[in-house]
């Protein structure tokens, strides 16, 4: 069991003949039931012809009819990356992870906003984010295949890195990943904490989560105190930007702390009041996990 993907999912990569799509498409082809997984591309100026054996397509509609694709990847540069999202929502897909970093929030509330009006079923991953993976079956982003283990704790982060740290710790301890999700660090994108917090508590081979946050926003908050009122399961957490100054973005767009709100300290005050076991030491979050279990 995991969550959003499995070895059945099919996968089209959009962007799939630029060099950043053309080296991750291959290293997720090479992880696992990857070569099963990702059936096509999409570029509409090189329809017909292929990238290492997957045909690529003119457009996601048209990949879709073709390959029974039910999921895809975005690597389009961050001005058109809006509009392969809509894309690949208009093709009702089940889910698009969107890697790309640096779309204008503009595009997104565009983007979010019609997917919202138009009651559409597509769950969108990212902007601005890794990825997500279940270990052993399928990864589509751009996480190291190699940390990941099968097992039962489920990893959700707003940062990348830190999501391979805490992935990397678990290994480490012998603990295995259910799935790991990078929801990706833009102040508008699809999937929250709470979301994939949800699909972890209902999942029957998830045993315990470790769930990262960064400062800004309140989605942390938000996904803490429904936690508290309907988790089943131990949550372990660590919020990144203990030392950031007010003001000052640090790395990600969303990541700002505004009127005085979204500290890392606020964050970790309402985490432990709802029960989570937190940590301001990125060290110790799989250590910690390990005696949660």
């Amino acid at each position: 069991m995991s969550i959003l993907v499995n070895k059945n999912t099919k996968v089209i990569t959009q962007g799939i003949t630029g060099k950043t799509g053309q080296f991750h498409t291959r290293m997720c082809r090479e992880y696992a039931d990857g070569k099963n997984c990702f059936v096509a591309g999409v570029n509409p100026k090189k329809a017909g012809e292929n990238f290492e054996g997957i045909p690529i397509f003119a457009s996601v509609k048209d990949a879709k009819a073709r390959t029974g694709a039910n999921a895809s990847v975005i690597y389009v540069p961050p001005l058109g990356a809006a509009a392969a999202i809509w894309e690949a929502v208009e093709a009702d897909l089940d889910l698009v992870v969107c890697i790309t970093e640096g779309i204008p929030v503009r595009d997104m509330i565009e983007v979010r906003d019609r997917m919202r009006r138009e009651h559409r079923k597509t769950i969108l991953l990212g902007p601005n984010c890794p990825g997500v993976i279940t270990p052993d079956e399928i990864k589509i982003g751009i996480m190291p295949g190699h940390i990941h283990k099968k097992g039962r704790i489920g990893v959700v982060s707003r940062s990348g890195t830190l999501t391979y740290e805490a992935v990397g710790q678990l290994t480490e301890l012998g603990l295995g990943q259910s799935s790991a999700v990078g929801i990706g660090g833009d102040p508008v994108n699809g999937l929250k904490h709470i979301d994939v917090m949800r699909m972890f508590n209902d999942d029957p081979e998830t045993d315990a989560v470790v769930m990262i946050g960064e400062i800004g926003g309140s989605d942390e908050e938000t996904a803490a105190l429904w936690i508290k009122d309907n988790m089943k399961k131990p949550v372990v957490g660590f919020i990144a930007g203990v030392t950031a100054p007010p003001g000052k973005r640090m790395g990600h767009a969303g990541a700002i702390i505004s009127g005085g709100k979204g500290t890392a300290q606020e964050k970790l005050e309402v985490m432990e009041a709802c029960g989570i076991t937190v940590t301001k030491n990125p060290s110790e979050m799989g250590r910690l996990l390990k005696a949660a279990i």
